[in-house]
């Protein structure tokens, strides 16, 4: 569990069944340290920029990690015509610090 001081901010990643969390790790890391093209840091988490085939990819990694992380906020846009898609996400006071933690972001491959 990661929690940060002065925040009630806490990732369990318990809360993820048992037979899914390898998996989920694994693609938590395809997603940021290989998939990922863009990173935005925002006020209150991150956004990042995916080719338009990582969607379903990008979907089953919120599906998992929205139980882990319930004080995240998700929003995912999917640009026309088959463009990039965008991942932000957000919440209270300290969530970059927890995603940086939890999501390895120093180590994103990306601009």
């Amino acid at each position: 569990m990661i929690s940060i001081a002065d925040a009630d901010l806490a990732c369990v990643p318990s809360a993820i069944p048992a037979g899914a969390r390898q998996a989920h790790f694994a693609l938590a890391r395809d997603l940021v340290e290989i998939r990922a093209e863009e990173r935005l840091t925002l006020p209150d988490g991150y956004a990042i920029r995916f080719q338009a085939d990582a969607l379903e990819a990008v979907a089953r990694f919120v599906e998992n990690e929205r139980k882990c992380c319930p004080f995240l906020t998700f929003a995912l846009t999917v640009d026309a015509n088959c463009g990039p898609l965008w991942l932000r996400m957000t919440g209270p006071a300290g969530t970059r610090a927890v995603l940086e933690a939890e999501l390895n972001l120093n180590a994103c491959g990306c601009k």
